[in-house]
């Protein structure tokens, strides 16, 4: 078609950074490879047990931050009232997602002992 050669750009001149791609020959564009501005949030060898166990210590956290909170009130400290309330109604939704979880963990995890083998 000789009439598109002008509207379409030379793909040969337009070679970005490239990295194959693994079992193929297909190269991968490096900007894709690992995006900008995206850090990866666990380490590979993160096991489920141990994201599981972050999540806990996050909602104790979260907790003892709403007590802290909450005892300044009281003893008369310079805490305003919306920050105790605020970190209270977020301590109780953290645990409240993560009764969630659980529940749901434990709802898998009896539908996969109902399978028949």
């Amino acid at each position: 078609m000789p009439g598109l050669s002008g509207a379409m750009p030379n793909v040969d001149a337009m070679t970005p950074d490239t990295t194959p791609l693994p079992a193929s020959g297909i190269q991968m564009p490096s900007e894709l490879a690992m995006p900008q501005g995206i850090a990866s949030t666990q380490p590979v060898g993160n096991s489920f047990a141990s994201m599981l166990g972050n999540m806990v210590s996050e909602v104790n956290a979260q907790s003892a931050v709403s007590g802290q909170a909450v005892s300044a009130l009281q003893s008369g400290q310079n805490v305003p009232l919306h920050h105790a309330v605020i970190a209270m109604e977020e301590a109780n939704v953290s645990f409240q997602l993560m009764v969630e979880v659980r529940n749901r963990l434990l709802e898998s995890y009896q539908e996969i002992m109902r399978m028949q083998v």
